[in-house]
């Protein structure tokens, strides 16, 4: 989940080039189907032929398309290849321009003014302009959740038709990295279809991306169709930005929800991309000659407590909780590979040293039942019934959920689950009526204030100490004054028990090794891929 930093070597593509000439017939080739794509052009040199369509398997049916409305990591992806940012992350996670030209940043730090880039058309073959940028991006200040609480009272405003302003109640360091970043990343769109939006999100998918949607059939698929009409950046592909040529016409995102299926679908060439690999999978698929299978530092799984209504509101039983957790015990059965996760509290990839701490630690990973048992007495529990919320989706989620419920019922708790497909589980979440603890999949963030545990809307926790030090940590003076700023912050959050980080997991993605192009960057990245016949 999504999600989905800072400059982290760890986190940088895994790039998959693996070059397959086809051999042609006699008399000539058939050329339907293919991109007209060359493997060389020396005498006797054949010309290589493409496919026309690329099929990722994706593991759950995106909630929608919608960007400023989900953090949902199969949704990002998707839409990622339709809509373009202002701002977007280059492989060095620096936050580079793609629809601007340029930003010049006041020198109180209050106003952001950006240049637009001329003659970009939207998929519907309108220009982009000011208005079009002042919408979307308006809209997105008061519909992303992150947006909300972090860039509260910010305004977008035309200067003219190729210049957007943007400005700010206080000056702080992170803004040009929110609008670049993926997790509900601010898509351009026309202005019409902005206004024309319901409130649970637009209807049309019209962007300036290398891809167009075509159609979405609930529960099997969605399919984009190349634009002839893409006008690229020159650059070099670098993380989310350069050149995109789009050398596929077609792209089917498949929702492959039944691991078994995915991982028979990759290997007999009927998927080019598989997402979220079971682990238990990973030697049956490293050891197949048509696959490529490549871990990177993914992210964190991370436990969630109801801290605003239920028996967990009472922080003694959450402390009472994250007593009993074994870590390593949950992670091993999530995971199944212990070179394929870590143990750490820290919410933010380890190596990034800005970021990263032990604060907390004494709560982390303490495997005491004992204790557990004395704080659930002390608050007076009596057998309540507590609710486990998840989904068979995402497997690591699921089996740390089994694995959470039986370490609580050894201390004596009362534990159901609650299983649903993953847009259902997104949708109950936001209903705190309905549950006490669900676990998460969370990529990392760039920045502690992006994280998921600090936002209100993602869980609940509305806490006003949490609130006044992201201020402190987006206001600090140098970064060792933000570092310290985040320690404190991630020691409350332990002691208040809010939620805790359970491990550090690398995520796997397997492909076809006839795929060509194909970079994993935060999400694997299609827009240049290309699969030999």
């Amino acid at each position: 989940m999504t999600m989905k930093k800072g400059k982290l070597g760890l986190l940088l593509t895994s790039i998959l080039l693996m070059l397959l000439v086809a051999a042609c017939g006699g008399g000539g080739s058939d050329s339907e189907g293919s991109a007209g794509n060359e493997a060389g052009t020396g005498e006797g040199t054949q010309a290589a032929e493409y496919k026309d369509e690329l099929n990722v398997a994706l593991t759950a049916q995106p909630p929608t398309l919608d960007t400023a409305l989900t953090v949902s990591a199969v949704a990002l992806d998707t839409a990622g290849n339709i809509f373009e940012q202002l701002y977007t992350l280059n492989a060095e996670y620096e936050p580079v321009p793609q629809l601007a030209e340029s930003v010049e940043r006041s020198e109180d730090g209050l106003t952001y003014t950006f240049k637009l880039r001329q003659g970009v058309k939207f998929h519907n073959g309108e220009e982009m302009t000011a208005d079009d940028v002042v919408a979307s991006m308006n809209r997105w200040l008061v519909t992303s959740s992150r947006a909300k609480v972090l860039l509260t009272g910010a305004n977008f405003e035309e200067v003219d038709p190729y210049t957007v302003k943007l400005t700010v109640e206080a000056p702080t360091s992170d803004v040009l990295i929110l609008i670049a970043s993926q997790a509900q990343f601010p898509s351009i769109m026309p202005k019409e279809i902005i206004d024309s939006a319901p409130a649970d999100g637009i209807q049309e998918y019209i962007g300036t991306g290398p891809y167009k949607f075509q159609e979405w059939k609930q529960d099997q698929y969605i399919h984009l169709v190349r634009n002839e009409d893409y006008q690229s950046l020159d650059s070099e592909p670098s993380g989310f930005d350069g050149r995109k040529e789009a050398p596929t016409e077609n792209l089917y995102f498949h929702f492959v929800t039944d691991h078994s299926t995915r991982i028979a679908g990759v290997k007999t060439g009927q998927y080019d991309v598989a997402d979220s690999i079971p682990i238990e999978s990973y030697d049956e698929l490293a050891a197949d000659s048509n696959v490529n299978l490549e871990s990177f530092p993914g992210g964190a799984l991370t436990a969630f407590f109801n801290t605003s209504e239920g028996l967990l509101a009472d922080q003694k039983i959450r402390q009472a909780i994250l007593a009993a957790f074994n870590n390593d015990e949950i992670m091993l059965a999530s995971f199944a590979k212990p070179d394929l996760y870590s143990l750490a509290p820290g919410y933010l990839n380890t190596n990034q040293v800005q970021w990263s701490t032990e604060a907390g630690a004494e709560y982390y990973n303490q495997a005491n039942p004992d204790k557990a048992k004395e704080l659930l007495a002390e608050a007076g529990y009596n057998g309540e019934e507590i609710t486990l919320l998840t989904t068979k989706d995402y497997n690591e989620m699921y089996t740390a959920t089994l694995v959470i419920q039986e370490q609580l019922r050894q201390i004596g708790m009362n534990v159901k689950v609650e299983n649903f497909d993953f847009p259902t589980f997104l949708e109950t979440k936001n209903d705190r009526s309905k549950w006490d603890i669900f676990v998460a999949s969370t990529g990392y963030q760039i920045t502690p204030p992006q994280l998921l545990a600090v936002n209100p809307d993602w869980a609940g926790l509305d806490n006003e100490t949490v609130k006044q030090a992201l201020v402190d940590i987006r206001a600090a003076a140098t970064p060792e004054d933000a570092q310290k700023e985040w320690a404190e912050l991630q020691g409350f959050m332990y002691e208040f028990a809010s939620s805790t980080v359970i491990g550090h997991y690398n995520g796997v993605v397997a492909t076809s090794k006839k795929l060509e192009g194909f970079e994993l960057f935060e999400a694997p990245v299609v827009w240049n891929a290309k699969v030999a016949k």
